[in-house]
């Protein structure tokens, strides 16, 4: 059974109190430095933009005829004056923009932020603190805070119990303090700071989580499962696939275009021609 880890805490005035307990996930002492090293790594290698570019010989405009016959001027040969021993000719081997991005199993990503977190706390470098609540930004009292502690001149992690607004606003400006939640922070934020501050009620959040959803590290990756077809059910109660409903959905649709067939001509009302013939006689 690994020994319970402590931390000093203070309260929100910056007064010294009883050593806190820490849970044992993560604080277990443990020191991965493998892992550290390849979240560090990955970390740095992801910040880089990698649109650095350069032109070879090739690619430089000019330089299509030869600046001076072969021989007899005396001088070295040359076939052009983009060579890239000339001034303002190309690169040999230049860089080229590319993509230096790193990604880290789930699994290492947990245990290099675990190891950072018991690098802290084994040299003494972890604080805890009270809740800090803030109605308006107040930069003044957080300083005041961090002065009371001893760490005000020093690089600061300070992890807070979910979202906090007024306090994130508070240190924007303070140089090397950085105002995160408890489990959204990397291994490299951690080891960056020279001390590591966080609130006592973000020690109860469950690990690998920020308090309501859960992290990259512990982000489930399989995709989701595909939604079964929806099936119709005639009358007569046999089931139809999707494909089969749709056949029959067009034929009835074909059979409704179907042009109509032309009405037949009326036929001539014989009684009304006699009628019309005889008032011709009398008249």
């Amino acid at each position: 059974m690994t020994e319970t880890l402590t931390a000093r805490y203070y309260t929100a005035d910056g007064k010294s109190g009883d050593d806190r307990p820490l849970p044992g996930e993560p604080f277990d002492g443990r020191v991965h430095e493998e892992s550290l090293y390849a979240a560090v790594k990955a970390y740095l290698a992801n910040q880089r933009r990698g649109t650095a570019s350069a032109k070879t010989r090739d690619q430089v405009r000019g330089g299509g005829r030869k600046p001076w016959r072969q021989k007899g001027t005396g001088r070295a040969r040359h076939g052009s004056i983009r060579s890239p021993i000339w001034r303002g000719g190309g690169v040999i081997f230049p860089p080229i923009p590319k993509s230096h991005r790193q990604e880290l199993p789930r699994k290492v990503k947990r245990l290099a932020r675990r190891s950072a977190f018991n690098a802290r706390v084994n040299e003494d470098r972890l604080v805890v603190v009270a809740d800090l609540e803030m109605e308006r930004p107040r930069t003044r009292d957080l300083v005041k805070l961090l002065g009371k502690i001893g760490i005000a001149e020093e690089k600061v992690l300070i992890l807070t119990a979910g979202p906090k607004e007024m306090v994130k606003l508070s240190g924007r400006n303070i140089p090397n303090v950085e105002i995160m939640p408890y489990g959204v922070e990397s291994a490299y934020d951690v080891l960056w700071a020279d001390r590591v501050v966080i609130e006592e009620s973000a020690l109860e959040t469950p690990w690998g989580t920020d308090g309501s959803t859960a992290t990259e590290a512990d982000a489930d990756d399989e995709p989701a499962a595909p939604e079964p077809e929806e099936t119709t059910e005639p009358e007569s109660g046999t089931k139809t696939t999707k494909a089969e409903a749709k056949k029959t959905t067009k034929a009835e649709a074909e059979e409704s275009d179907e042009p109509d067939e032309p009405d037949e001509p009326d036929e001539p009302d014989e009684t009304a021609e006699a009628e019309e013939s005889e008032e011709a006689s009398d008249a």
